[in-house]
């Protein structure tokens, strides 16, 4: 009987040490191999290939060619890192880059699940990929800090390095642009070599009328005449660096054809954001990227003295004796502006994500004075699933806006906020907008609507009435009045007299549906002429200048369509010469 209960003792701890040893050592994770994938994007489907070995993700390579390239790129190259570093799919979006992201998560799943992976084990044992501890103190000395990699402070850092200045650029967000990526029309500018060409007759007085007109009579008229008298120089210097836009066309609130675009119609703002990063790196400026200030320092003497920063893996002090902030405006930041607009809570907005007014209150603190800051405006166009502006040129080229009974309901191209308040009277409180294919073949802006999928097609009006649930025989009168007053360069029942070059007549024919959006905030810090920041008491604050969206009083109480991308370059330029002039130097 002894010898019986230790033989079955023995297979016992036999049996716990198999089990042991199986424990020790896991089963396999995966079945080795490069795995395939894909999910739609924002504009292309994406592609993701996943290599693994039996218990790791050994490589991700991900193909976003068709992505906008400041965006679909980043997102590709950060998020495969990600996932190998956290060994699971379920990483971060890239802010800025949602749907993009949210794609190669998708076919990054698709793929591991294929290799015989289950997702729920990969994130039970995630690896970690967080807080590698204290972040270290770092102090630079630099002669001057720019703090936004926007349009304006791209602007403003290719004239700083042109000149020769020791600077260093700041962009909290992990890529470039900003609202300026944002911009789809194009660069408002008169007496422009290219209006001459294309025998357009502009003026600088008439550009400051109509800005002034359209923006209510709230802008201060110096920083309008600065603007319109520095424009056609700022289209000269944008074709030395290789950024021409010779596409000129009517926008709502101008009195003739002034928008400068790229000459395939494209989006403006992604179009010089790659140009200004192109001259960028061929100047050798690096930007500091995911690095945000924090704040502005000043001298005994309430000179500007430093910068403080926040980085993915230091705090930085920048000991400088100039600033110039192009950090944009507070769109994206609904606490902030609902304490100026309370009325706009929940409304869409097109900013980019980075658009939270970091600026404004940096330079608050200093004193710094604000100008129009509850002059919030709404687009016209924006579709409301994917927070997408439909750029201005859409209607400037010959596009009209019909409600859900199928007619127009107002000249299409008076002001934003005009259009806007026009829509918002309508049934269900947004329109359709209407083209053909003859301006899609002329305006590049709209393949991007299409490859989103916001389109609605049909070969005829009333097939596209079907689509959208509207009336076929109410639909194809409209558009044959339409054409009618086209034809006869009179519109009786709105007045518009621009934007008519082009019938609507070639199938197919297009819709998309829209609605008011949050687009651009006027106000701002207040700047004189030459940029520099005013504080409270009226005075320059030394060494601080701003350009931009972060700035009020350039667009008064309503912007201009084309007049965004005209302020950033052109004060954006402005403050890199004042400050190059003031610190001892020559602008190029």
């Amino acid at each position: 009987m002894k010898k019986l209960f230790c033989l079955l003792m023995t297979l016992v701890m036999m049996l716990f040490a198999v089990s042991a040893l199986a424990e020790a050592v896991p089963a396999a994770t995966f079945t080795p191999g490069t795995y395939e994938a894909e999910a739609q994007g924002l504009l292309s489907t994406i592609k993701v290939w996943v290599t693994v070995d039996e218990n790791e993700i050994t490589g991700v390579l991900i193909d976003a060619n068709g992505e906008t390239e400041a965006l679909g790129g980043m997102a590709a190259g950060k998020l495969s890192a990600a996932i190998m570093a956290a060994q699971t799919p379920n990483v971060d979006a890239i802010s800025g880059a949602t749907v993009s992201s949210t794609a190669i998560k998708a076919a990054a799943t698709e793929a591991l699940q294929a290799a015989g992976a289950d997702i729920a084990v990969l994130d039970a044992n995630r690896r970690d990929t967080g807080d590698k501890g204290e972040k270290e103190d770092k102090t630079i000395d630099t002669e001057i800090v720019v703090i936004g990699a926007g349009g304006a402070g791209m602007a403003a850092s290719i004239m700083l390095k042109q000149a020769g200045k020791d600077f260093v650029l700041l962009e909290k967000m992990p890529y470039a642009g900003g609202n300026t990526t944002k911009a789809t029309g194009g660069m408002n500018a008169a007496e422009t070599h290219y209006q001459k060409e294309q025998g357009i007759e502009d003026s600088v007085d008439l550009f400051v009328a109509d800005t002034i007109k359209g923006g209510h009579d709230l802008n201060d008229p110096e920083l309008v005449r600065v603007m319109a008298s520095e424009s056609a120089g700022a289209i000269d210097w944008l074709d030395s660096i290789g950024a021409d836009l010779p596409k000129i066309s009517f926008s709502g609130g101008a009195s003739v054809n002034r928008i400068h675009a790229p000459a395939d119609g494209s989006g403006v703002g992604e179009y010089l954001v790659e140009k200004f990063s192109s001259k960028l790196n061929e100047l050798g400026v690096e930007i500091m990227y995911e690095t945000k200030a924090t704040e502005l320092l000043t001298d005994a003497d309430g000179k500007i003295c430093g910068v403080k920063a926040e980085g993915p893996d230091a705090n930085y002090t920048f000991n400088c004796k100039a600033v110039i902030l192009t950090t944009g405006g507070f769109g994206a930041n609904e606490e902030m502006y609902t304490q100026y607009r309370p009325d706009l809570k929940g409304t869409v907005t097109t900013n980019a994500p980075g658009a939270t007014g970091d600026g404004i209150v940096m330079a608050q603190a200093l004193g710094a004075a604000l100008v129009d800051i509850e002059q919030i405006q709404l687009h016209p166009t924006v579709e409301q699933t994917t927070s997408m502006l439909i750029t201005e040129s859409v209607r400037g080229d010959g596009a009209i806006l019909v409600n859900q009974s199928g007619v127009r309901f107002t000249n299409e191209l008076l002001t934003r906020d005009a259009v806007s308040a026009a829509e918002l009277e309508q049934e269900g409180c947004y329109a359709y907008i209407i083209f053909d294919q003859n301006l899609r073949d002329h305006l590049k802006a709209i393949e991007k609507y299409v490859k989103t999928g916001i389109t609605v097609q049909a070969d005829t009006i009333e097939g596209l009435a079907e689509q959208l649930n509207i009336d076929p025989a109410t639909l194809a009168k409209t558009l044959a009045d339409w054409n009618e007053c086209v034809k006869n360069q009179n519109d009786p029942e709105f007045g518009r007299t621009t934007g008519m070059d082009a019938d609507l007549t070639t199938p197919p024919y297009y819709a998309i549906k829209i609605a008011p959006g949050i687009h651009h905030t006027m106000g701002g810090v207040k700047i004189d002429t030459s940029a520099h920041v005013i504080n409270t008491e009226g005075n320059a604050i030394p060494g601080l200048y701003a350009a931009g969206e972060v700035t009020g009083g350039v667009h008064g109480g309503n912007r201009l369509g084309g007049n965004a991308v005209a302020d950033i370059v052109i004060f954006g330029r402005i403050a890199a010469e004042t400050a190059i002039s003031e610190l001892g130097g020559v602008a190029k």
